[in-house]
């Protein structure tokens, strides 16, 4: 079942809903956002999380180490001590990442956890979720083949790269605008895997890109020397830019938006990017109903729609819907192509 990363996430919130306790494994290529989706839904729902990488332990790590005990009559047993890492009451998730990165020894001891959600004498609590997460051969990552006895007690999703969810993440957690523009203009470019070299565009290096971008540096050593260049290239087209501040002021009337295709790109998302209110949300939309086509404003809509959702400012998206008709109309079908994903 492939998902993208919003619809993965809506998934196992109807898991966790549902105290549907069924071990569940998450397919997808390296640095999509797995477990950062995983950590989001455990934290909407108020839940410990428990982040554990499989690849990283021996089998004693997991199973705990054995101790000596006397018996009081001359003998004695030896009891597993498991890690303190294992959650020993409450309610969560425990997250086993890089599952399949481990060796088959790994994998065997952890399977007994997966299965019978205990391992040694060590038991799982009630309120616990088990979920894992792995990378896929045609990844280029080194993995191991999953036992089928383990894989079939799976529940198996595969995520994939999406710029909708990935543009959502972005404007709730205050990404740099330039790469959400440049993104918008080049969604191609937000996952795209080089095996022949280290640094390669993917959701959670442009996460790093943008925080690189922000501190002045660039934004190369975190997605590669192609996409480093086009993203710097695309950078200086804000020179080029009216002042968006203005803009969104309602003070734009002398303004002109260019015609170049990549400045409007970054003009009409820096716009929806930088709007605080629905005041300026609003003088942005007028001035751009003036100075683009209704390609532009539609973009423009999808970006601000996406924005006040992901950052829970739904009142100021309710206001703008009465203030134009225009706007009003172009929002409810944002609003309806959203839903119906």
């Amino acid at each position: 079942m492939s998902l993208t990363a919003n619809e993965l996430q809506t998934y196992l919130s109807a898991l966790v809903t549902g105290d549907l306790k069924l071990s569940t494994m998450i397919w997808g290529p390296p640095g999509v956002g797995k477990s950062s989706v995983v950590a989001q839904v455990a934290a909407r729902h108020g839940l410990d999380f428990v982040d554990v990488r499989l690849s990283q332990l021996a089998p004693t790590d997991l199973r705990g180490l054995p101790v000596p005990e006397a018996d009081g009559q001359g003998g004695g047993v030896s009891r597993w001590y498991p890690p303190e890492f294992l959650p020993r009451g409450g309610q969560g998730v425990l997250f086993l990442d890089e599952v399949n990165m481990a060796p088959p020894t790994m994998q065997g001891m952890a399977q007994q956890l997966i299965l019978d959600r205990r391992v040694g004498s060590y038991e799982l609590p009630d309120g616990w979720f088990v979920w894992a997460a792995g990378n896929r051969k045609e990844d280029r990552a080194s993995v191991f083949d999953m036992p089928a006895p383990l894989a079939n007690r799976f529940l198996h999703l595969t995520v994939r790269p999406d710029f909708d969810s990935w543009r959502a993440y972005a404007l709730a957690h205050g990404l740099h605008e330039h790469v959400i523009a440049f993104l918008t203009f080049r969604p191609e470019l937000l996952w795209r895997l080089d095996p022949q070299q280290p640094a390669w565009p993917s959701p959670r290096a442009w996460e790093m890109a943008a925080r690189l971008h922000r501190a002045g540096l660039d934004a190369t050593p975190a997605i590669g020397d192609a996409a480093g260049a086009e993203f710097s290239a695309f950078v200086r087209l804000y020179e080029q830019l009216p002042d968006l501040g203005t803009v969104l002021e309602g003070r734009g009337a002398g303004l002109r938006l260019p015609d170049e295709p990549s400045v409007r790109y970054a003009a009409v998302v820096g716009l929806a990017a930088r709007a605080k209110s629905a005041d300026e949300a609003h003088h942005a939309f007028t001035w751009l109903a003036d100075n683009a086509g209704p390609e532009w404003l539609q973009l423009y809509v999808a970006t601000l729609v996406s924005k006040f959702q992901a950052i829970g400012q739904l009142a100021d998206l309710a206001e703008l819907v009465g203030r134009d008709e225009r706007l009003a109309t172009l929002v409810q079908g944002t609003l309806e192509l959203t839903e119906g994903m």
